[in-house]
Parts: C-alpha cells; structure tokens; sequence
C-alpha cells in the first residue's frame, strides 16, 4: 500500500449512526471527529433521525433521512464555509451530531410539594398530581444551539427534570384557569389535559422540543382532607341517624375487643356510639324556637315546661304546671317524687327542682293521719 492509500484510509468515508437498543439517547456526535471527512464521503440519516454538521463552532448544515454523498451542491452552507468554491477536493473537519426524532413516550410527571388553588366548595386546598406525557425533537438546529451544545451524548434523563418542573409550572396556570371544583375534577381530566398542553408547547418550542401528548393519571388531596370526605360519604349512604347509630355500634365492637378492658370496653363503646346517635337525633329532631313547622304545632311559650312523673316503677306524664299542682293536691305528687323533662340529664326528686318549689309551698301541707 502507497503512503497515498494509507492516507486517504485515514479519510471517513461512511457517516452514520445506529441507535442502540434499549438507549435513551436524545443526541450523538459522530465519534471520530478528529479526523478529516473527505470529499464524495456518504452520509446514511436513517428514519427517526436528522444529522447535523457544525463548521468551527457553528451548526452549518442539517440533513433530514436518506443517504447522501458529500458534494458541494448538496452542502451549499457548508461549501461556501469551507470555501469549496475554488474547487478544493481536500478533506475537511467538521463535527456531525446524529439527533433522534423520534417520539418519546411514557415520561412521568409529578408535583413535588402539593399544589394550592382555592376550590369553589371547600376554600383553599391542597393537591398532588401526576401523570405522563410524550415529547420529539422537532427542531434539530434549536435543540443542538439550546439543548446538546458540546455533549457527546446526550440522553433523556438530562432533560427530564427541566422539563418536568416546565410542565407542572404550566399545569398550575393550566388547572387554576379551569376553575373545576375539586370533586367535579375527576371527570374533566381531558379538559385539564388540553389547557395544559397548549400552555406547556411554547415553552418547549424555544428549546426545538415539541409536546406531543399529555395525560393526568390522577390528582389527590391529602390524606386529612380524602378521610373527611369518606366521612361524609358514609353519612350520604347510610341515610338516616337510626342507621348511623347502628353502624357506629358496629364500628365500636371490633375496636373494643382489641381493647384489654375486655367486655367492659365493648360495653363502654357501645353506649358512647349509641350516645352520639341519640344526641344527633335529639339534635335534629328539636325544632327552631323561631320558627314552627307546617305540619305540627307551634313551639311552647317559655315556662310552660312539662314534667313526666316517676311513680311505682312506672312513668307518667307530661304534666304541664296546673296538672302538677292538681297532683300535688290528691297526693299524687310529693317532694319526694322522681321527675325529669327535656333537657335534664337524669331523673331528681321533685323537691329539687326550682321550678317546682313554689307548688309545694302554695300546697297545704298532708292531712294528720
């Protein structure tokens, strides 16, 4: 072999890239950039691929799939860069990045800390979201000037996490104009999905990226806030507080049998469940003192209260006050005589009771026997 032979073998001659499989490689610099690409070399640019030529520093020329031979018709900037013009058929330097256009699937997304927007039927709220999105490279020359620069490889996961915090700055803008209430947000996913899409391409433009699908898998509010509501659900299903007593007897067995207190805590949780219905019934059940309702009578004046008597074992009553005094006049009623009404915790003799006071010394006292 001539030293002339030896020397042009040292010339390339065959420019192309194959992407390895199972690689995340957004951009390649063809590795033997030290030496010189001759002239009538040939170029393969493969499908989901664009190669670009960078002439002392700047991009020169970029070449979208197919195969060609470096000539200086094919080369116009690059030519006149090289000064070609004069006919030169010596090799020259340049460095060729392979870029890769093809689409990028199944990204991930998230929020980092909890988002705050105010929501129509709770106020302020704090919620987390995330979901996946795809992405291409659209613009090469944009992408290597922005992106590449001198990296002799570059991959996916360099970028991921500017373009994650890009996407959920935009989501933000995105689900604050949409104005869905928290619960209504489920269903409006798309809707959310295409704000944002719209509000994320222009700032992936400016880098030669383009977004090419964006889905939200899921957002949540906080734990707190998710159990409130499943309390409130409960309550939705359960219908009426007869229920809810019971269902709350329910709920108290299995924790009270972890209880050491044994039968004892079964017995106590119980009745604090049945308690609570009872309360919220008595609650509900009390009408307004502003107000009657349609179907009932009036609420009573103040000071007409009506005492149930404790006699024998046996309750009776209400009695309002001219049927107490009666009472207390045949005997039936004395000091020491259980009573209770609305609003008394437990059942008291008569006698203590203040109300009832001013009966018994209007009364004449007992008949000698």
């Amino acid at each position: 072999m001539s030293l002339l032979d030896k020397i042009r073998g040292e010339f390339i001659d065959i420019i192309e890239w194959t992407e390895p499989s199972q690689s995340d490689i957004l951009a390649y610099r063809f590795p033997r950039y030290d030496n010189e690409i001759k002239m009538g070399a040939k170029l393969t640019v493969r499908e989901g691929q664009a190669a670009a030529f960078v002439n002392e520093g700047k991009l020169a020329d970029v070449y979208s799939p197919g195969m060609y031979a470096l000539q200086t018709e094919n080369m116009p900037i690059l030519s006149t860069l090289r000064g070609w013009k004069y006919g030169f058929h010596s090799p020259f330097k340049a460095e060729v990045y392979f870029v890769s256009t093809r689409t990028w699937t199944d990204q991930k997304w998230g929020t980092q800390n909890p988002i705050m927007m105010r929501d129509p039927e709770f106020g302020p709220v704090r919620v987390r979201a995330f979901g996946t999105y795809s992405f291409q490279v659209t613009d090469p020359g944009t992408f290597l000037k922005q992106i590449v620069a001198t990296d002799p490889a570059l991959e996916t996961f360099q970028i991921t996490n500017q373009l994650r915090n890009t996407i959920v700055a935009r989501f933000v803008d995105a689900i604050g104009q949409a104005k869905i209430a928290v619960l209504d947000l489920a269903g409006q996913y798309d809707k959310v999905s295409l704000v944002a899409l719209e509000r994320i391409k222009p700032d992936l433009a400016g880098m030669g990226l383009a977004l090419k699908a964006f889905y939200i898998e899921n957002i949540s509010l906080p734990p707190e806030v998710e159990q409130a509501l499943d309390k409130r659900t409960q309550m939705g299903v359960l219908g009426n507080l007869d229920q809810y007593t019971k269902y709350q007897t329910a709920q108290a067995i299995p924790e009270a049998a972890a209880n050491p207190g044994g039968l004892g805590g079964v017995g106590a949780s119980i009745a604090v469940g049945m308690q609570m219905g009872n309360q919220m019934a008595g609650a509900m059940n009390t009408p307004s003192a502003s107000s009657g309702s349609a179907g009932g009578p009036p609420p009573l004046p103040s000071g007409a209260a009506s005492f149930f008597l404790g006699v024998d074992g046996s309750s009776a009553g209400p009695f309002d006050m001219a049927a107490l005094a009666g009472k207390i006049r045949e005997g039936y009623l004395t000091r020491t005589t259980l009573v209770w009404r609305q609003g008394m915790a437990e059942w008291v003799p008569a006698e203590r009771v203040a109300e009832l006071q001013g009966l018994f010394a209007a009364a004449p006292p007992p008949l000698p026997k």
